[in-house]
């Protein structure tokens, strides 16, 4: 009786082991995917030679891939050349979205190309709309305070400003480099560039009243004449502030 037994039981065995080596030493298409191990089985050399195709028509996901661990949930690898086929490619044939990325964490992820640097692009766009709700700490390799600060030095440098005394001294100014006294009240101004198209102006500093009148000076394109008087309209020596807008 158990010479019977034992017989069925060795054939059964040996079936199971030859079923085995037959699916792990399958590398072919058509053959069932496995849970908990490697597709297709039968060693790192192993791999699938066709695309794997999983189609569905459903109006739900057409596949889910969960962790209910402490892992993640999926990684996608490949070897693709350059400007070859991506790791990852989503394609929505109609208007919705392409991707949707969510996190309960207070970083929605990480972009990290090979070396990093300036030279290097953490994705690239042909749309030029505004990103809502993007926060960009550069821009052109500029952060917002240098943005600011270029902004402000522009908008100075078109404001050219001098500071004369009485006696036709240039005490300080934007732009400004020299100044003198070539009349009773009467000053040219001089300035490092073509002053001849802006607009100039200038009011008295000193405590009397007195009229001031300013214009381009002719031949002298980085020159501005300023005239002073008193309040009666008598050339005098005045003090004054020159303002250039350009």
């Amino acid at each position: 009786m158990k010479a019977r037994i034992i017989v069925p039981v060795l054939a059964l065995a040996l079936a199971g082991a030859l079923a085995t080596v037959g699916i792990a030493s399958g590398a072919d298409a058509n053959k069932p995917l496995l849970g908990g191990v490697r597709n297709p089985t039968g060693g790192p050399s192993h791999s699938f030679t066709t695309e794997t195709e999983i189609m569905s028509k459903s109006a739900g996901w057409s596949t889910r891939q969960s962790n209910k661990g402490t892992g993640g949930g999926a990684i996608y690898g490949c070897r693709t050349v350059a400007d070859g086929l991506p790791c990852l490619r989503a394609v929505n044939l109609t208007l919705g979205n392409a991707f949707q990325f969510v996190t309960s964490g207070a970083v929605g992820g990480t972009i990290k190309v090979s070396g990093g640097g300036p030279t290097k692009k953490p994705f690239t766009t042909n749309a030029t709309g505004v990103a809502t709700g993007l926060n960009a700490d550069q821009v052109d390799s500029k952060s917002a305070d240098d943005i600011t600060n270029d902004a402000v030095a522009a908008a100075q440098a078109k404001n050219l400003t001098a500071q004369v005394t009485d006696a036709g001294a240039l005490t300080k100014g934007r732009g400004a480099t020299a100044a003198a006294k070539t009349d009773t009240g009467t000053y040219d101004v001089t300035f490092g560039s073509d002053v001849s198209a802006c607009v100039p102006t200038a009011t008295i500093t000193g405590t009397t009243p007195g009229q001031v009148a300013v214009q381009p000076k002719a031949g002298a394109p980085t020159v501005i004449t300023v005239s002073t008087a008193n309040g009666t309209g008598t050339a005098t020596d005045e003090p004054f502030n020159l303002l250039v807008t350009c």
